[in-house]
C-alpha cells in the first residue's frame, strides 16, 4: 500500500526474493510505470529490479478491491507520516489507507497481517487496532520499520543491517519475520510498540552523530587540529566509541572526567566564539536525567531510603561528581532518612580529592555509610539500587521483601507485594 521510495523499493525486492506482489496506489501514474517495467523515480537498481519481475509475473500495480484483499497474506502499509506544523506526525493516510482495507474485508478463514512500515509513534498500531479493526478477529496489527536510505535502498533492503519486526501475536510477528527469510539477516522480534519506538531511536541516533561530528569537527578546525583525523582515529575504537558501550538505559553519569572534560569543551568553544548547543546540552541532559530519578526516589513509600552504591559507578571508590551524591544532598534537604552501602566506599582509605570532594558535599558521610547489606536492609523501608549489583547481592536485596527501585535499569521492578 504506497508505492512511494519505501513500498515501489519494498515490492520489488520482495518479489525479487519469490514473493508474490501487488503494489497498490492512488498515483495512476505509478502504476502505469510499473506495468511499464520502469521506476517510478530513480533509484540505482530498482528499474532493474521492476521490469525483471513484472516479467516473471511476480509483481503487478493496481487498485485494492476486495478480491485483491481476499488474496493477500500480509498488506505493507508504506504511506507517508509527513510533520504537522506543530512537529506531530500525521496520521490521515495511513488511517484512510486502513479504513479502505477495513471495508473491503469479507469474511475469511486465513489470518490478514496488516503491517506498518510507515514511521509511528509507539502505540499507533494498538489504536489502529482497536479503532479502524475493531471486531476484525483476523486481522493482526505488525510494526516491520523500515531502514532504506535513497540512493541505496536496493542494496538496504537485499543486505539489510537490521530486520525489526513486532506484532500483537507471536504469530503475527514470525509470519512477517518470515516474508524475509532469503535475505542474509535475522530478524529481532520485539513487542509491538518496541518495534514502534526503534525507528525512532535510530533516526535520532544518526541525527546525533551527525551533529556530533560537526561539533567536534568544528572545534578541532578552530583549534587548528585536523578534524577528520580526529574523527577518523576515534572511530578506530569499536571497544568503546563504535560500539555498544554506554548505549544502556540507566543511571546519570558522573566521576571525574566526563562532566569536567564537558566542560572545559564547551567553555574552551565559548572563547572561540564557536557554538555547541549538541554538547552544551549534555551536562543539563544529564541533570535533568537525575532530577527524574530524585522525583522517583520521592514517590517511594516510607521515610527511609537506603542506598545501595555511593562511587559514580561500580567497583570503584572514586566519588567525585558521583550523582549519588547530589541525591543523598537533596533527600536529606528534604527530611528523608538515609542509609548507605557501598562495599568498597571506606572513609579512612580514602584521601586526597576524592576524600574532600565528598567531605565538602556531604559533611556528615560517616554517620550514613552501614558496614554490610544487611544493615542497609534493616535500616530501610525501601531500597534504592544506584550502582550495578553483583548477582548475589542483587538476590539479597530481592529476598529482602522492601520495594525496591533499581535507577541502572529505568525501571521501578522488582518491587516487593503490597
Amino acid at each position: 500500500m504506497g508505492l512511494g521510495y519505501v513500498g515501489c523499493v519494498s515490492s520489488a525486492c520482495l518479489a525479487e526474493i519469490g514473493h508474490n506482489v501487488l503494489g497498490v496506489d492512488r498515483d495512476l501514474h505509478k502504476i502505469e510505470m510499473i506495468h511499464k517495467g520502469l521506476s517510478p523515480f530513480y533509484e540505482p537498481g530498482l528499474t532493474e529490479l521492476i521490469e525483471r519481475n513484472v516479467n516473471a509475473k511476480r509483481l503487478r500495480a493496481g487498485g485494492l478491491n476486495a478480491e485483491e484483499v481476499a488474496w493477500a497474506d500480509v498488506m505493507l502499509l508504506c504511506v507517508g507520516t509527513p510533520s504537522q506544523l506543530n512537529g506531530n506526525i500525521d496520521l490521515s493516510q495511513l488511517r484512510r489507507v486502513c479504513e479502505e482495507i477495513s471495508s473491503l474485508l469479507t469474511p475469511r478463514e486465513k489470518p490478514l497481517m496488516v503491517t506498518v512500515r510507515s514511521t509511528v509513534f509507539p502505540g499507533t498500531c494498538e489504536s489502529l487496532l482497536e479503532t479502524v479493526f475493531t471486531g476484525k478477529e483476523h486481522v493482526h496489527l505488525v510494526s516491520n520499520p523500515e531502514f532504506l536510505r535513497e540512493g541505496t535502498a536496493v542494496k538496504d533492503f537485499m543486505e539489510p543491517s537490521l530486520l525489526v519486526v513486532g506484532g500483537t501475536s507471536d504469530v503475527a510477528a514470525d509470519t512477517v519475520a518470515g516474508l524475509y527469510a532469503e535475505l542474509p539477516v535475522k530478524g529481532e522480534v520485539v513487542s509491538l510498540r518496541t518495534a514502534e519506538m526503534i525507528k525512532y531511536a535510530c533516526n535520532a541516533f544518526h541525527a546525533v552523530k551527525i551533529g556530533f561530528a560537526n561539533e567536534v569537527g568544528s572545534l578541532a578546525a578552530a583549534l587548528g587540529v585536523n578534524p577528520e583525523q580526529v574523527m577518523a582515529t576515534m572511530c578506530k575504537d569499536t571497544k568503546l566509541n563504535i560500539s555498544p558501550a554506554y548505549l544502556k538505559p540507566g543511571f546519570a553519569f558522573g566521576g571525574s572526567c566526563l562532566p569536567k572534560d564537558l566542560r572545559a569543551l564547551t567553555y574552551r568553544a565559548s572563547r572561540l566564539d564557536v557554538k555547541l548547543p549538541m554538547l552544551e546540552s549534555v551536562l543539563p541532559s544529564n541533570d535533568e536525567h537525575l532530577k527524574r530519578s530524585i522525583r522517583a526516589i520521592f514517590a517511594l513509600p516510607g521515610k527511609r531510603v537506603g542506598l545501595f552504591g555511593l562511587a559514580f559507578k561500580e567497583d570503584t571508590d572514586d566519588l567525585r561528581e558521583s550523582p549519588v551524591i547530589a541525591i543523598v544532598e537533596h533527600m536529606l534537604g528534604k527530611g528523608k532518612d538515609t542509609v548507605i552501602y557501598d562495599a568498597h566506599i571506606k572513609l579512612d582509605e580514602i584521601y586526597g580529592s576524592n576524600l574532600s570532594f565528598v567531605m565538602t558535599a556531604l559533611p556528615h558521610i560517616g554517620k550514613l555509610l552501614v558496614r554490610s547489606v544487611e544493615d542497609l536492609i534493616a535500616g530501610s523501608d525501601t531500597i534504592v539500587i544506584a550502582q550495578k549489583p553483583s548477582a548475589e547481592m542483587l538476590a539479597k536485596l530481592q529476598a529482602s521483601g522492601l520495594p525496591i527501585l533499581d535507577l541502572t535499569r529505568l525501571t521501578a521492578a522488582d518491587k516487593a507485594p503490597a
